[in-house]
């Protein structure tokens, strides 16, 4: 009798190891291998901008980490918003990612009819950086400090022309603050990406710009554009001998720019978390640090749901300013 009992406890414990194995079987198959291609990063600007400069230092990182490529793929045009749409269009399998600058998901639904629903479309991954702005003006431009550039303006309502990336882009919100709360007119003259609007003041065509510190640093430290005040909380190590707007007599003003990391709402979980692990990952290489610094973009992150909290917060502020504006999509 013990040996039959004992035969059947045996058979027993082997019929439940093989369920258990054919359990953790169906749970690691559930798991989709990621990644098996490469991944498209789509950047929703021309190169030469803040949003491409990040993407090209952190994409070598993570195609190092994941076990292939991460490849930019730049997609300008209608104001950054056709890579948001390619993006939430994409097939959700993780091989297509968006790193969107903040205004592309925050201003865009007060100024254009999108054919995506940022929150229903789009899955958050994470901050990565943010950066503050500089106002910048050409030699040609008969001013040497920010009071003297609104003095100017004020003494010509309009005749300045200020270039932007593009209606409702981060650069033309920075610029209509600025106006706001220092009280002045310029004239807007908007461009397809942060990269054609610096060759547009180089060329004198719009010569003042409220600008990306990443993407105009080599431009006025070099003296081919002057810069006049930053429009961070504080002094910024990069820009430490410029002043801010709010040292210049508009104190609380602040304005910055954020970057995030985002793939189509769908994607597997598991996938999401790959990806934000390794961005963690990849922000703290000493070499992805420093190339940061250097350009005035400072390192931040989030969880998926600060991120879309976040973006839920600004949305709602940005639609009071670009109503107070009067600002309209093209």
């Amino acid at each position: 009798m013990t040996m039959a009992i004992n035969i059947r406890a045996a058979r027993t414990a082997r019929v439940l190891a093989a369920l258990l194995a054919a359990t953790a079987g169906i749970g690691h198959a559930a798991e989709p291998a990621y990644p098996t291609r490469p991944v498209r990063l789509l950047v929703g600007f021309p190169p030469g901008g803040s949003t491409d400069a990040l993407a090209r230092i952190i994409t070598p990182k993570l195609g190092d980490a994941m076990g292939q490529n991460w490849i930019v793929d730049n997609r300008g045009g209608a104001g950054g918003n056709l890579g948001a749409e390619t993006a939430a269009h994409a097939n959700p399998d993780g091989h297509t990612v968006f790193l969107a600058l903040n205004t592309q998901l925050t201003a865009s639904p007060s100024l254009y009819k999108l054919p995506f629903n940022v929150e229903k479309d789009l899955q958050p991954i994470t901050v990565l950086a943010t950066h503050e702005h500089i106002v910048l003006v050409h030699p040609s431009v008969p001013v040497k400090t920010f009071k003297e550039l609104v003095a100017l303006a004020k003494q010509k309502p309009g005749a300045l022309n200020y270039a932007s990336s593009g209606v409702g882009g981060s650069l033309h919100l920075a610029a209509e603050l600025l106006k706001s709360r220092a009280g002045f007119e310029m004239t807007h003259i908007a461009y397809k990406g942060a990269g054609p609007a610096i060759a547009g003041v180089l060329a004198g065509e719009a010569p003042v710009l409220v600008g990306a510190v990443p993407s105009t640093l080599a431009y006025f430290t070099s003296g081919r554009l002057r810069a006049l005040a930053t429009t961070g909380a504080k002094r910024h190590k990069v820009t430490s001998d410029l002043p801010t707007v709010a040292e210049l007599g508009y104190p609380g003003f602040e304005n910055i720019a954020w970057f995030g990391l985002f793939v189509p709402s769908g994607t597997p979980k598991s996938i999401v978390e790959r990806i934000r692990n390794e961005s963690l990952k990849a922000l703290q290489h000493p070499d992805v640090q420093s190339t940061m610094a250097r350009l005035g973009l400072d390192r931040e992150t989030s969880t998926p749901a600060e991120l879309a909290a976040r973006i839920k917060t600004e949305t709602a502020q940005l639609a009071i300013v670009i109503k107070e504006a009067g600002i309209r999509g093209e």
